[in-house]
């Protein structure tokens, strides 16, 4: 605890205590005039006081008069020993070991001293500063608090009464009281000595992390906060997790509002940014069981899976884990800190260290040489009430050292300065909690210099020396407003202080005591969204047992063509992978959901990217349409062969007595019946689409109206043995040549209506053949085609009735058997096209209909013409009119013969 006193320099002041006084809480009282005498720090009033424990002891060399005074209180995590004169820094820590036995060790607290030489060094910097409080110099009081509850209050009311001495609600003090008092760095004890200091109305100011609670001006109305907050830290640690793909962390946190807040804010941000918390450790504050749950923390992080630890707290607070952390040697884990670590917490019966590796958030804050060089020349003759650095300087420099007297009695090496040290011994580098000590000397400095001005232009012809009294300088420290001498604003109002930037540090430790902080990036909220976290991956040192950015995942990343498939019961980071569905792609790790190809794309093997789909349809190039296109031109060919056979033998009775020009009709319908599936080979278009359909229906209407004409004619003539008037203008009119146009009319009527309703055309299938767009003819309307269909098996079981019925007619001259096998051989043909072509996709289908066409075409044309063509080119002898007679008087022979026999 420092305490601050302004005082004028050199002066008549009372050396001697004055009686001990009743001391009450502050009335407003008017202030006077104050001297306008002036002193600086080579004056031997510029002098400054180290209390510890009731012990006064001068700390910057002169017997006059004391300076003004700060008082500071330094916090420590445990009990220091007494009554060694070197008691704020180090402290004796009881472990517990597993069989119970409680021992005590000594641990000197390098980071308490360090903020100790920040404010001696504010200090001396302000007294040199002429334009800072002239005419007055500052002096300081230091004195050490004690962790534990029972025995916080005792520097603070120490410091309050005077002279060593501890009697609540009196003082001994000379007439001038510290102006200040600065705490840190536990928020616990900056809290436990406001609700005092609230009584006296006593200015405080702490130089600890920043909190929440101790901003409350409704509890804490005489408490100010030097550092920054931290509203925005959250999102710095998840950038820094995304940026490394670590979604599997632990969380290790003080029990305490602090931790609670911490665990909500950050939480709330992980769970927005799908990071999941392993395991959550509350260690708590009270000293009787922190051991135990640190060690059963340790144990718990060492068994996670979880490669990455967060831990969140404020240096005092986890200075203990932190020696658990170096005794266990956690190796193989990524430490996350807000914090750093105290320097003199090492593991030095190591080669490695578990905090090699870590990465710390810490504020960002302009560096002050000067420091640096304070601290290089500083030796025990500059401060020789410094016992503490006696003794420091005795440890690392081999001089001899009286533990009685707490003093250096000589044999030391000539030329020696701490610049020879490593960093690993003492860092001359303003630490975060140093630089707010210094800035809270400063922010008290001005504060004071703004309120003896401000009485000296209210009081112009005051004389004497001003009677001020603390509480009046808070109206001053609620409203500084300062540039520090790193240029930085300073700034005690909480409600007025900015979101914070911090520094990323990198701590390394190879070998054994050469230990660096390397800055590795930075971190400043208020940048463009995607510049807020900036990082050198190349710089940083991974912890014992990485050589790259380890990986802290729950489950592995699923690959492109998988999808995570959430594990009941666990968080969402913890997932199984599986293959996404056909034609869904994942192109991108750790996808939740698989994305669909469009119709034009289809899914690669691998299920990781669409690919543009093949545009096929049944080609001429196609074997398939090749195959196709050689059948339909060849039984066309073939086809014109028969017919011109039955031109050229056209006077033969074979040809007379089938009816030469229905035969002629029938076999140029089955040439272009047979050059009807050429529409469908090819790529379709919509006059083709509509061809095909129309095409086929007429031409195939046509074909078997012709043979529905040919049996009605047969039928006519052999049938009707007493032929009446009717039959025979029938017969010699040649009416049933009608049915051909009255049939053909009926189609093209279906077809029209089709034509007119739900026409055909171009279509797409894109899902019978994977990575294909089969481009296909649409029938348009299923129930116009089916009808079309119908039609066509109507007309051809009309036929085979004809053509059954005159079966039994004399052979030469009857072709009623051939119609009867070929109208077989077409029902057979389209009763199996209707259920393979429903059962057939894309080009499949379009083969179907094509081969039934060319079937049932090739059908008529074998069994009625085949047998004909036989007998005219190769049966020539049967061909002619006297063999036909012959044939014709030894049938009606045979008939009589058996006639006779039967009566």
């Amino acid at each position: 605890m420092f305490a601050v006193e302004a005082r004028p320099s050199p002066g008549a002041e009372d050396q001697d205590p004055t009686p001990c006084t009743r001391s009450a809480p502050p009335t407003p009282t008017p202030p006077h005039p104050r001297s306008s005498r002036r002193a600086t720090a080579a004056e031997p009033g510029a002098a400054g006081f180290l209390r510890v424990h009731g012990c006064l002891f001068r700390a910057l060399g002169s017997d006059e008069t004391p300076a003004p005074l700060i008082t500071v209180f330094l916090m420590t995590l445990t009990c220091f020993l007494d009554p060694l004169c070197i008691h704020f820094m180090y402290s004796r820590v009881r472990t517990i070991d597993l069989a119970g036995e409680i021992s005590t060790s000594i641990h000197y607290r390098l980071g308490s001293y360090q903020y100790f030489l920040a404010f001696i060094f504010a200090m001396e910097e302000i007294n040199r500063n002429t334009h800072i409080l002239p005419n007055t110099s500052l002096g300081f009081e230091l004195y050490n608090v004690n962790s534990n509850q029972w025995d916080t209050l005792e520097a603070p009311i120490m410091c309050l009464t005077g002279m060593g001495i501890m009697v609540p609600n009196y003082t001994c003090r000379r007439q001038k009281k510290a102006a200040a008092l600065l705490t840190g760095a536990s928020w616990a004890t900056s809290a436990y000595i406001a609700r005092l200091l609230n009584l006296y109305k006593y200015p405080q100011v702490s130089f600890g992390p920043f909190d929440t609670i101790l901003s409350d001006r409704g509890q804490y109305i005489s408490l100010y906060q030097t550092a920054p907050k931290d509203t925005s830290l959250s999102r710095g640690i998840v950038l820094l997790l995304l940026h490394f793909s670590w979604t599997w962390v632990g969380l290790v946190l003080l029990d305490d509002h602090n931790g609670v807040e911490i665990l909500s804010d950050l939480g709330g941000e992980m769970n927005r940014n799908q990071v999941c918390i392993a395991f959550v450790e509350m260690i708590p504050d009270s000293i009787h069981s922190f051991y135990l749950s640190s060690i059963m923390t340790m144990q718990k992080i060492m068994k996670s899976t979880a490669n990455v630890v967060i831990i969140y707290g404020d240096t005092e607070s986890l200075s203990g884990i932190f020696r658990h952390m170096v005794d266990f040697l956690m190796i193989w884990k990524v430490w996350v800190m807000k914090s750093q670590r105290d320097p003199s917490i090492s593991g030095s019966y190591f080669l490695i260290d578990s905090l090699h590796g870590c990465l710390c958030f810490a504020h960002h804050h302009a560096e002050i040489p000067e420091i640096r060089k304070f601290i290089q020349k500083n030796n025990p003759a500059k401060y020789p009430a410094d016992h503490y650095f006696d003794y420091f300087w005795d440890r690392h420099f081999n001089c001899y050292f009286s533990g009685t007297d707490c003093k250096i009695l000589g044999n030391c090496k000539p030329n020696i300065s701490l610049e020879i040290l490593s960093r690993d011994i003492l860092d001359m580098d303003m630490t975060e909690e140093s630089y707010n000590v210094y800035n809270s000397v400063y922010a008290v400095a001005h504060s004071l210099h703004e309120m003896t001005i401000n009485q000296i232009q209210n009081y112009p012809y005051g004389k004497g020396e001003a009677n001020t009294y603390p509480w009046e300088l808070h109206h001053f420290l609620k409203n500084i407003h300062f540039k520090n001498s790193a240029g930085n604003i300073v700034d005690l109002d909480s409600q007025r202080k900015l979101d914070a930037e911090y520094d990323i540090l990198n701590f390394w430790n190879f070998p054994q005591d050469l230990k660096q902080k390397m800055k590795v990036g930075t971190f400043s909220p208020k940048a463009p969204h995607d510049q807020q976290l900036f990082l050198s991956d190349h710089m940083i040192q991974w912890a014992t047992g990485f050589r790259e950015p380890p990986s802290s995942v729950c489950s592995e990343s699923c690959l492109p063509g998988l999808r995570k498939s959430a594990q009941e019961g666990r968080p969402a980071c913890c997932y199984d992978c599986t293959r996404c569905p056909d034609n869904e792609i994942s192109n991108v790790t750790d996808m939740d959901h698989c994305v669909r190809c469009p119709e034009s794309h289809y899914a690669n093997t691998e299920q990781s990217r669409c690919l543009q789909k093949t545009v096929r349809f049944l080609a001429y190039e196609d074997p398939l349409g090749m195959a196709l296109t050689s059948l339909a031109l060849g039984f066309s060919a073939l086809t014109l062969v028969v017919l011109g056979a039955f031109v050229k033998h056209h006077h033969t009775p074979i040809v007379k007595a089938n009816n030469r020009s229905l035969t002629y009709i029938l076999l140029i319908t089955l040439t272009f019946c047979f050059l009807c599936p050429l529409l469908f080979i090819g790529h379709p278009n919509t006059v083709t689409c509509i061809l095909q359909q129309s095409t086929f229906a007429v031409l195939f209407t046509v074909a078997l109206s012709t043979i529905l004409t040919k049996t009605v004619t047969v039928v006519l003539a052999f049938k009707i043995t007493v032929p009446g008037r009717t039959v025979r203008w029938i017969m010699t009119s040649r009416a049933p040549n009608f049915i051909i146009p009255i049939c053909t009319l009926i189609q093209l009527v279906l077809s029209g209506m089709w034509l007119s309703t739900s026409p055909p055309f171009v279509d797409s299938d894109a899902h019978t053949e994977h990575g294909y767009i089969i481009i296909i003819c649409n029938k348009g309307s299923n129930i116009a085609f089916h009808s079309v269909l119908g039609y066509l098996c109507s007309m051809a079981l009309g036929s085979y009735t004809m053509a059954y019925m005159s079966r039994n007619l004399p052979d030469t001259f009857n072709e009623a058997k051939f119609i009867v096998f070929s109208m077989l051989v077409f029902f057979s043909v389209w009763v199996t096209f209707l259920p393979v072509y429903h059962s057939t996709k894309g080009k499949t289908s379009v083969a179907m209909e094509i081969f039934s066409i060319i079937s049932s075409s090739a059908g008529l044309l074998g069994c009625i013409f085949v047998p004909k063509c036989y007998i005219i080119l190769f049966r020539s002898h049967r061909n002619v009119l006297n063999y036909v007679r012959k044939k014709a008087h030894s049938r009606k022979k045979l008939n009589y013969t058996a006639q006779s026999m039967i009566f």
